[in-house]
């Protein structure tokens, strides 16, 4: 009678380190979208202050006698769509994780196999995971009050462009602001940036609506932002220096935050 020989201690040798990196930042992501989607505050600045700067521009603009170069919810919705990739990628990820910091999640975070690069690459993937539903929702609205989009693989290049480095350069902005400023310091400068930016950054309106200092707030991240998806929605087209001003801002971001973020 032949016998099983018993399995080798080698085979149960635990293996200890951390996952892979990936598996690290989908969890990571997961995560992070779980939290964004249950925070009825940061839903509200997502979705429901989009919305409501889309109805009231719209329906402004007649009153105000708004020179556009087309129909007024043509020309807001791109940039209303912008807004909402600012709202989310930078005032509510910077507000969220300083609040992180100070309540020590960040600092637990520090102490598992996540790198920084990892932490920034999850929240990223989060935010593109909630900027979808903003898009759907804010799109939804729009058609309803008769938006007309521009169509072809230009709009769809040039709208996929804008978001992901929209998203990249705001993010890496937001998380330079909160892991170096305290929580309560990061929430004003959060929220007095986004209204600077919302009123004169040239997200809702093109930059053309500045007079000359359209110049200036072009090379802004919401101004690079919000013309690439006028550029894509409006005309059909890839917006190449609008992109490559948000790209050249998220590598500034991305470095800046590699160098002075603190865990606590």
């Amino acid at each position: 009678m032949s016998t099983t020989s018993p399995t080798s201690t080698t085979d149960w040798t635990p293996q200890p380190g951390g996952a892979p990196w990936l598996s690290q930042v989908r969890a990571q992501a997961s995560m992070e979208a779980r939290l964004m989607l249950r925070n009825g505050e940061q839903l509200l600045l997502a979705v429901v202050i989009p919305v409501i700067v889309l109805v009231g521009a719209v329906m402004g603009a007649d009153r105000v006698d708004l020179e556009l170069t087309g129909r007024a919810i043509d020309v807001f919705t791109p940039g209303v769509l912008a807004l909402a990739v600012m709202s989310t990628a930078f005032t509510s990820l910077a507000i969220a994780t300083g609040f992180e910091r100070r309540y020590g999640v960040i600092k637990r975070l520090g102490t598992s196999p996540l790198p920084r690069s990892g932490l920034l690459a999850g929240k990223v993937g989060a935010l593109v995971a909630v900027e979808a539903l903003q898009a759907a929702v804010i799109s939804a609205v729009a058609l309803a009050m008769g938006w007309d989009p521009a169509g072809g693989v230009g709009a769809v290049l040039g709208t996929l462009l804008a978001v992901l480095l929209g998203t990249a350069a705001f993010a890496a902005l937001g998380l330079f602001l909160a892991g170096s400023l305290r929580a309560e310091a990061t929430l004003a400068a959060a929220n007095l940036v986004y209204l600077l930016l919302m009123a004169g950054g040239a997200v809702v309106l093109p930059a053309s609506a500045y007079g000359s200092f359209g110049d200036v707030v072009q090379w802004l991240p919401s101004g690079a932002l919000g013309g690439a998806m006028r550029d894509a929605l409006i005309d059909g087209v890839v917006a190449p220096v609008a992109l490559l001003t948000l790209a050249g801002w998220a590598v500034v971001g991305t470095v800046l935050t590699a160098r002075t973020f603190k865990w606590e």
